[in-house]
């Protein structure tokens, strides 16, 4: 069968491996569907691994698959049901993992895609744990969008900023996959809702998702414009993934008490912080990394119900990937672009 392997850094190649075996007990075999592309394959892709890893590896860490196959003890999925796949192999056994706190697992194996191999091949064995179903109405891309594309917005912004209607929040990168996750999110929870993005074609797209207020931040700085629209207030939450670059922005673009939830560092992983501000303003700094498998459940029954919808920039073959990967390193992207693998 085929799959997408990594096979030094910035080579990528369309490969022939074997198909897996039967599923042994607790595990199921998957034919893959759809996988999400994400700045974790970007990273990947260049190398940027922050544990050893063997290679070739098979990329892809967001995705969705049928049940082809269950092996001994399986009860949570059957076979021929769509479902959506949580990234990381986590234990089950530690105490986050028996509380649904997958993404605080005391011994977690790795990240599919990145330490571990992923999902771009046509079919694999995994854990069923691993698995949530896809309701009635949801189809295999929305599937393959649940576990980070919206199961991160989901973590974020109602586990760790427990965002409120009536609320401001400012969302960064309005045009990236997570970005136009968390303006339906966060509208349809009643907020006002500000963003940024790169360039102006990105503007009336992302005043379609909901944002109230759009700002090109390569035009202007997005903070005074915040404070402006705000009357000087500040907002209530901001939704920080880029780094670096926005950090101090961030900060200052938050209301007294005001609460900054992060889950990415695309601009650089290292920046300095303004102490006085953060307790004078008795600012809340909250990091954010992946999500609970609740959280996949609960952005898959939104889509079942036409609250919110993923956003597609492309979807691509295998044959397509390097020109897909090419293309969001030039951040030229508005929404997700999927891997088709059938």
């Amino acid at each position: 069968m085929r799959a997408l392997q990594l096979l030094e850094d910035r080579k990528l190649e369309i490969t022939n491996i074997p198909e897996p075996d039967a599923p042994g007990p607790g595990e199921v075999t998957l034919r893959v569907k759809a996988v999400a592309l994400n700045h974790i394959d970007v990273w990947g892709w260049r190398g940027m691994a922050f544990a050893k890893r063997k290679l070739p590896l098979t990329i892809g860490a967001e995705a969705s698959g049928v049940v082809e196959a269950i092996g001994p003890g399986v009860s949570n999925v059957l076979p021929g049901q769509l479902v959506s796949i949580y990234g990381a192999r986590t234990c089950g056994l530690c105490k986050p993992c028996r509380e649904g706190r997958d993404n605080l697992c005391e011994h977690v194996g790795g990240v599919h895609g990145f330490h571990l191999d992923g999902f771009a091949q046509e079919k694999m064995n995994i854990p069923a744990r691993q698995l949530v179903p896809a309701p009635h109405g949801v189809d295999e891309i929305g599937a393959a969008l649940a576990p980070v594309t919206f199961g991160t917005v989901e973590h974020m912004l109602f586990d760790n900023a427990r965002l409120e209607p009536g609320e401001t929040i400012l969302v960064h990168a309005g045009g990236s996959g997570i970005g136009t996750a968390a303006i339906q999110l966060a509208k349809k929870t009643g907020c006002t809702v500000i963003t940024t993005v790169g360039s102006d074609d990105k503007i009336e797209p992302a005043k379609a998702l909901g944002a109230d207020h759009v700002i090109n931040y390569r035009t202007d700085r997005f903070e005074g414009v915040v404070r402006k629209i705000t009357r000087k207030k500040g907002v209530d939450v901001v939704f920080e993934h880029v780094g670096k670059d926005t950090w101090a922005g961030s900060m200052f673009s938050l209301k007294r008490g005001g609460r900054l939830v992060t889950c990415g560092s695309t601009s650089g992983v290292s920046t300095e912080i303004n102490l006085m501000m953060l307790f004078q303003q008795q600012l809340k700094l909250l990091g954010s990394f992946g999500c609970r498998m609740e959280n996949m459940a609960n952005a898959m029954q939104k889509m079942a119900r036409g609250v919110v919808h993923p956003v597609i920039d492309t979807l691509v073959t295998l044959d397509d990937i390097e020109r897909a990967l090419h293309r969001m390193e030039g951040r030229q992207v508005f929404g997700k672009i999927v891997l088709k693998m059938d």
